[in-house]
């Protein structure tokens, strides 16, 4: 029953502003990619469009509280049409929330417990990234008191905790495996990664794994200029008026790193990133309840520029996959991770086809 491709593909026009054009277009099409953010401002009426009119849809925030809000909202109804709604397949989470599946695929025994660690490395013409990511980022801890309202409102079951605690690190430390100074990644992954461990654990009765997200800053300069940044861009946060500033002079306030015109093709050419999985568990007929994990693991997802090039990869993969192994998605359309989505399908196979490589650093060793 799929539709053939034509020799040409048509241009649809529409807005996000006018309901009329986003319905039109959703009835043409069984899947939707949504580029279009900060999706707080422009990510719902596609959403919604998309749900009413059978279409299933995928976009690539990073914005905990559009996904999560997207979920309150749509699930049931997405679940009643049979459609799917996919948030966060870019950079932000993909690598992360199938990374840590991935670690736990190739884990004999039973994984409790994760800590990934992002390197990004760049050529001679450093990093870029577009300040729409920068925007969402502002408006994103602004109004991280919403979020917590919206969690409470959701009434999320909690996630229990097998093994031994994961212990938090703190706000800036030095990492003996890298040799650099880390600090909490503050992407969408880590909540990202618990709403599918819980979905996981809720729905297929799996082992829920413990996370924490962590990203290389470099030595003791850098991460003291970072700090320094970081407690600045905080502050003006809170501000109405510090917000305006942030938004309008993102270079000036980024040191560069953000910029209105975004990445040239060769800081895209000069760019790649790693994550590193270091993960622990039990042994097999070992009970995770008592005692401590006596089993490690180290993978790694490795792969282009991640932004422009990476992100698009994951997105097109993701598509891909909820149109062909639609017999491994879940039973019931909804508003999903990509953990939850993902965990039985080919995803991971067809992105170590298309240069987001998952790969087995050390074996499990006890």
């Amino acid at each position: 029953g799929k539709a053939t491709l034509g020799e040409e593909v048509g241009v649809l026009l529409c807005d996000v502003s006018d309901a009329g054009s986003l319905a039109t277009m959703a009835k043409q099409t069984r899947l939707v990619l949504n580029c279009v953010g900060p999706y707080r401002f422009f990510g719902e009426p596609v959403v919604e469009a998309c749900v009413e009119n059978g279409a299933s849809c995928i976009d690539i925030s990073g914005e905990p509280q559009f996904l999560e809000g997207m979920y309150l909202k749509y699930n049931e109804k997405a679940a009643e049409k049979g459609v799917y709604v996919v948030g966060s397949c870019g950079f932000d989470s993909i690598p992360a929330d199938m990374g840590v599946l991935y670690t736990r695929d190739k884990l004999k025994g039973t994984l409790t417990a994760v800590e990934s660690f992002l390197s990004v490395k760049s050529g001679p013409e450093g990093v870029c990234v577009h300040d729409g990511t920068w925007k969402s980022a502002v408006y994103g801890l602004a109004d991280e008191d919403n979020l917590r309202k919206l969690r409470k409102k959701i009434g999320y079951a909690p996630v229990p905790v097998v093994g031994a605690k994961l212990k938090r690190r703190g706000f800036l430390f030095y990492n003996q495996e890298f040799k650099e100074y880390c600090i909490p990644f503050m992407g969408s992954d880590a909540s990202v990664v618990k709403r599918t461990q819980r979905y996981l654990h809720t729905k297929l009765q799996e082992t829920p794994v413990q996370y924490g997200a962590y990203v290389n800053v470099g030595g003791l300069g850098s991460a003291i200029k970072l700090m320094f940044a970081g407690m600045l861009f905080l502050l003006l946060v809170k501000f109405n008026f510090g917000r305006k500033l942030l938004t309008k002079y993102p270079e000036f306030f980024s040191a560069g790193r953000f910029t209105k015109e975004g990445p040239t093709q060769k800081q895209m050419d000069g760019t790649s990133f790693t994550m590193t999985f270091f993960g622990e568990g039990y042994s097999e007929g070992q009970d995770p309840q008592s005692g401590k994990p006596n089993v490690k693991i180290c993978t790694e997802v490795k792969g282009p520029e991640p932004g422009y090039i990476a992100t698009p990869i994951a997105m097109v993969q993701a598509a891909v996959s909820l149109l062909e192994d639609t017999a491994s998605l879940p039973k019931q359309g909804g508003v999903y991770s990509p953990g939850a989505a993902f965990s039985k399908t080919k995803l991971i196979d067809r992105l170590n086809k298309r240069g987001v490589e998952f790969s087995v650093i050390s074996k499990p060793e006890v």
